[in-house]
C-alpha cells in the first residue's frame, strides 16, 4: 500500500486573502500503515519531552533499540485495520474539517497541521507567514488542555518568527462544541436506539501529571458534566473513563477497558461509547474502542458496544470551531 501524498499545509486557504489566519492542529499520524512509517512517526512523538520526560541518555536507547522495533510492526497492523482510501482517518478527517471551517470563515485563511508528522506545524506556520499572514490563531484540536498535547503545540508555535501567534488553550466547556457533541448523541440514539449506559472515554495521561497540576482530568469531567446536562441525563445514566494507557505507571482512572468489563459482568447488555476528547476519529477511537473494546465487552457477556463517531467534519462541529475562532480573534483586538 503506497503512502498518501499529504496536501500542502495551506491547502485550504485562498490564493490571496487577509493577513489573519486560523491553523487547526491535530496530534499527527504515520504517512502509511507500514512498520517503517509508524516507526518514524512514533520516534518523533515519543522524543517529545512533553510526552516522555525521562532523561535522554536513559530514554533514547530504550526507545530506539527496544520500544520502536517491537511496537512499530504491531501498531502498523492496527493502522491497516482502519486505513482509508485517502489515508489515515485522522489525516483525512482533519483536512475535511479544515475545509469545512474555511467555508464558514471566508475572511480568514484556514489551514491544518500536525504536531507530529506531516503537514508539520512549524512548516505550516512559516507557509502562512510567507503567504502574507501576519497574525495566526492556532487552534489545537484538543478540547481539554494538557501539558502533553496543547502545551507541546505552543512550544513549537513559539519557535516561528515573523508572525503573531495566538494559541487557543482549550474549549472544553464551549457552548457550541457541547451542543454539537450532545446533538451527535441524540442523532445516534434516534437511529440506533439508546443503550443502557453512555460511557465517555477520554485518552488517559499519567496520574503524576495531574498531581503536578495538569488540568486535563478536571476539564474532562467538566466536559462530561456539560454534555450530560445538555442531554438531560441522570448521574446513573453515564460513566467517565480513560483509555490508551501506556507503560507501567498509574494513569488516570477508571480505565475504559476495565469499566466495560465491569459493566458486562454486571449484566449490562448494550452500552454506547463516545470519545469527546478527540475532535476527529483516529486509531484510538476506530480500532481501540470500536473494535478492541467492543470485542472485550461481548466476550464478557455484553451484547453490543455501539461507538458514537467523533464530530469529524460535521456542520455543527465546523460551525462551533468557526465561532470559537472569531471570538478568540475579537477578544484580542
Amino acid at each position: 500500500m503506497t503512502a498518501p501524498v499529504h496536501p500542502p499545509a495551506i491547502d485550504t486557504a485562498p490564493a490571496t486573502g487577509p493577513e489573519q489566519a486560523l491553523l487547526l492542529v491535530n496530534l499527527g499520524t504515520p504517512a502509511a500503515p507500514t512498520a517503517a512509517a509508524v516507526r518514524r512517526y512514533l520516534a518523533e512523538f515519543l522524543s517529545d519531552r512533553r510526552v516522555v520526560a525521562l532523561t535522554r541518555w536513559l530514554w533514547w536507547p530504550l526507545l530506539h533499540f527496544v520500544i520502536l522495533p517491537l511496537r512499530a510492526p504491531r501498531v502498523a497492523k492496527l493502522y491497516a485495520k482502519v486505513w482509508m482510501k485517502d489515508g489515515s482517518p485522522l489525516a483525512v478527517y482533519t483536512a475535511r474539517l479544515a475545509q469545512a471551517v474555511q467555508r464558514r470563515l471566508p475572511e480568514l485563511r484556514v489551514a491544518h497541521a500536525m504536531r507530529y508528522g506531516e503537514p508539520a506545524l512549524a512548516a505550516g506556520l512559516r507557509a502562512l507567514r510567507d503567504a502574507g499572514a501576519r497574525r495566526v490563531l492556532v487552534l489545537p484540536l484538543y478540547p481539554q488542555y494538557s501539558t502533553t498535547t496543547t502545551a507541546s503545540v505552543a512550544d513549537v508555535a513559539a519557535t516561528v518568527d515573523g508572525v503573531d501567534v495566538q494559541v487557543v488553550p482549550d474549549y472544553h466547556d464551549d457552548a457550541g462544541w457541547v451542543a454539537a457533541v450532545a446533538d451527535s448523541v441524540h442523532a445516534h440514539w434516534e437511529t440506533h436506539g439508546r443503550g443502557e449506559r453512555l460511557l465517555f472515554s477520554f485518552h488517559g495521561i499519567p496520574q503524576r501529571l495531574v498531581d503536578a497540576g495538569d488540568p486535563y482530568q478536571a476539564q474532562s469531567r467538566a466536559s462530561v458534566a456539560a454534555i450530560a446536562d445538555a442531554l438531560g441525563l441522570r448521574d446513573e445514566d453515564w460513566l467517565l473513563a480513560f483509555q490508551s494507557r501506556f507503560g507501567r505507571e498509574p494513569w488516570l482512572r477508571p480505565y475504559t477497558d476495565r469499566t466495560l468489563l465491569a459493566l458486562a459482568e454486571a449484566g449490562v447488555k448494550r452500552v454506547d461509547v463516545i470519545c469527546p476528547g478527540f475532535a476527529v476519529d483516529c486509531l484510538e477511537t476506530l480500532e481501540e474502542i470500536a473494535q478492541q473494546n467492543a470485542e472485550l465487552f461481548r466476550a464478557h457477556g455484553g451484547d453490543a458496544l455501539r461507538y458514537i463517531p467523533c464530530l469529524n467534519a460535521a456542520p455543527e462541529h465546523a460551525g462551533a470551531l468557526a465561532a470559537l475562532a472569531r471570538r478568540a480573534l475579537a477578544e484580542r483586538d
